[in-house]
């Protein structure tokens, strides 16, 4: 996953403003004095890092959703038994901006189709009957051509792309069936799903790839009772969203990460917070990798099998991200939740410090998730 060349580095430009602002002063302050200045101005920072650590309000628009459907269809692989015989033909059906509730049952079977929910294609509920019955399948990868000649990329690699708001799945899985990578290899990311809209909800829903299995890319979202299965930066991107109850299982051969969020700036309220999961699987893995400068990852009451690597965390390989990032733990159990071999830049969160990432409120969902 290729560095955003247009992030916003919160942290230069304060040290640029630092700059100036002693710049200016220096007629009439002594070296001393300036210098102690600095220092305090230096804590400022740090305080502001330290306060924009808990979230306590909301950059997003409020959200209002709708349960009551309007419509039900019926997809099915006998013709005879439902209104579809592909997923795609039920969201065929769906009018391009729509303005209510639309579920779309789904019988079982393996449903071997590459969807994409346009934007204005809101309050789509799709409900399978269980996610190891229904099956929706691709193998893309980021170096496939795509119909313009080019590569599709991560972003493009995903079986199912949802771009519009209000979006709910139950009982499905959600699969890219591209085989692990060998190591070393480039082009390779496979997206089983990609969700990158607002107040989107996944019930009791698997996820199953290989590397880079979950692009959670932007806006909140809430996975419950969920299996997502992979081997490097499984779960990524940069939404808001909170992961209850759902099992993380690692398939790395050697080293793999389990997330990778990519917050990058001190002034985006987005992060990843899993609360009451498990974690298993093979291979030596990292909780995280810092994609983004600011990146914010908690793990809250989580069971940690003894694949986690001691150290818990990875700083993409820049030192100067161990200032920023906020990787937490709290009362978290099993072999690999030990904290004393943890990197020094990791925090065990005290109960004030977790409050924030460990509810509902995390995503707003008391405006979103009632009746789900």
């Amino acid at each position: 996953m290729a560095m955003d060349p247009c992030k916003i580095m919160g942290f230069h430009l304060f040290i640029t403003t630092l700059f100036l602002f002693l710049s200016t002063s220096a007629n009439s302050l002594s070296y001393s004095k300036s210098f102690n200045e600095l220092k305090n101005t230096e804590q400022m920072y740090l305080n502001w890092v330290k306060n924009m650590s808990s979230r306590n309000r909301s950059i997003f628009m409020e959200a209002k959703n709708k349960f009551q459907p309007c419509k039900t269809v019926k997809v099915h692989k006998n013709s005879k038994l439902g209104d579809f015989t592909t997923v795609q033909q039920a969201l065929n059906s769906i009018p391009l901006f729509n303005p209510c509730r639309v579920v779309i049952s789904i019988s079982p079977g393996t449903y071997k189709e590459k969807i994409e929910i346009p934007m204005t294609m809101g309050y789509v509920t799709l409900e399978g009957s269980g996610a190891a019955k229904t099956i929706i399948r691709w193998d893309d990868t980021a170096d496939r051509i795509g119909t313009n000649g080019k590569p599709l990329g991560t972003y493009g690699s995903a079986t199912f792309a949802v771009n519009a708001p209000y979006f709910i799945a139950k009982n499905i899985t959600f699969k890219n069936k591209a085989p692990p990578p060998p190591a070393g290899a480039t082009g390779k990311q496979a997206v089983a799903l990609r969700i990158s809209a607002d107040t989107a909800a996944f019930i009791n829903c698997k996820f199953i790839g290989a590397q880079d299995t979950l692009y959670d890319h932007k806006g909140r979202h809430y996975f419950k009772n969920c299996h997502i299965q992979g081997s490097v930066d499984f779960i990524f991107g940069d939404g808001l969203s909170l992961y209850e109850g759902c099992h993380l299982h690692a398939k790395a051969r050697t080293y793999g990460a389990l997330t990778a969020q990519k917050r990058e700036s001190m002034l985006e309220e987005t992060g990843f917070s899993f609360v009451n999961c498990k974690v298993t699987g093979s291979g030596a893995l990292y909780l995280g990798r810092a994609w983004g400068t600011f990146s914010r990852v908690v793990f809250a009451y989580t069971y940690m099998d003894k694949i986690i690597t001691p150290r818990g965390w990875y700083n993409w390989g820049d030192k100067q991200r161990e200032m920023t990032v906020f990787f937490g733990q709290f009362k978290c159990s099993g072999p690999g939740a030990f904290y004393g071999g943890r990197v020094s830049w990791a925090r065990e969160l005290t109960k004030q410090e977790a409050e924030p990432f460990i509810s509902l409120s995390f995503i707003d969902g008391h405006e979103w998730l009632t009746n789900i």
